[in-house]
């Protein structure tokens, strides 16, 4: 898996690439199913509930009979729609959530590509998917699928910048933008990681990727109470389907990113635990900030629009301000 975007281009190595390729969206589709599985179960304990049950072994198979019920429903597209922007939007918001992978390093080998300008590529890519959301809710023709698209226009493009700039600190102190050497950089031992130099950009990073993400307690542009679904109300089958696996692609790019960046990727916390596999720490790691993420939907409500765009523009970003001149102030002091 090593560098397999830089290779010379040949047969032999386009195969290579084709199966990785596979075999890695196969993976990412085993999460997203059990992904929706597990957030239902975590959800459903933390309210006193039971979640899925009925559906093969302890539900085990609940979110493939969903997954199946929106493939074989039928696709409506409506009259007035713009029949080809409808369409299109759904591929645009999906394949961005896909390609930004490429960029993150898993292992000390397991990586498609080490890009020098990973970090660059992440959020680039990232805010492709705005512009498939807006369309989406423009082209439905539909007021409310129209709200919800701006809604997501303004918060994705207000909480880019903090979450962004959130980075700026690490490539500071790591000196490069390339993903596997900012892992490189932190080395073993949870002391050495960037979250306990970079804690408020910690913080930052993780409330601006809640809200990138578009969940709970920044579901805005999907807020069923007043937008009736918002941005994808006017979809169904499997449109609808990749609206909501393009979320949690997301969600295993954003944790997979956080544990990079902030969480030693796969080193492990105390040396001494070194015989470990790195893969294996750098899934307990990625497990525990989905985790998170499950918790947080579990308990927060829902903020209002207002809150949510003068927190992003009046906290966050001045946070984010603030640790860049404060990391170069310590560098300069202590270089």
């Amino acid at each position: 898996m090593t560098d397999l975007l830089t290779r010379e281009l040949t047969l032999g190595s386009f195969s290579l690439f084709l199966l990785v390729a596979v075999t890695m969206l196969l993976l990412v589709l085993g999460f997203v199913t059990y992904a929706i599985f597990f957030e239902r179960k975590v959800i459903g304990w933390m309210q006193l509930r039971h979640g899925p049950t009925r559906t093969g072994p302890m539900g085990l198979l609940q979110t493939v009979a969903d997954v199946l019920k929106l493939l074989i429903k039928e696709d409506t597209i409506p009259a007035k729609a713009d029949r080809h922007l409808f369409i299109l939007a759904p591929a645009i918001v999906f394949v961005p959530s896909f390609a930004v992978l490429a960029a993150i390093p898993y292992t000390s080998w397991g990586y498609f590509s080490s890009l020098n300008v990973g970090v660059l590529y992440y959020a680039a890519l990232s805010s492709i998917s705005t512009i498939g959301i807006v369309l989406g809710g423009w082209a439905s023709n539909n007021k409310y699928a129209l709200l919800g698209g701006m809604r997501s226009a303004a918060q994705m493009i207000s909480y880019e910048i903090p979450l962004v700039m959130s980075m700026t600190g690490i490539i500071m102190m790591s000196g490069t933008m390339n993903i596997r050497d900012i892992v490189l950089h932190q080395g073993s031992g949870f002391w050495n990681w960037n979250f306990l130099p970079q804690i408020v950009a910690f913080g930052v990073f993780l409330i601006a990727a809640v809200s990138e993400l578009n969940r709970t307690p920044f579901d805005l542009p999907e807020a069923e109470s007043e937008l009736v679904a918002g941005y994808h109300v006017e979809y169904s089958g499997f449109r609808f389907a990749f609206f909501m696996l393009a979320e949690y692609v997301y969600m295993f790019a954003i944790a997979a990113l956080t544990t990079a960046m902030f969480l030693g990727g796969w080193y492990a916390p105390f040396p001494f635990l070194e015989f470990i596999p790195g893969i294996v720490w750098f899934l307990l790691k990625f497990a525990s900030v989905v985790f998170l993420l499950f918790w947080l939907r579990a308990t927060m409500p829902r903020v209002r629009i207002d809150q949510l765009m003068s927190f992003g523009w009046k906290v966050l970003l001045p946070l984010a301000l603030a640790n860049i001149f404060i990391t170069a102030l310590v560098m300069e002091l202590f270089r």
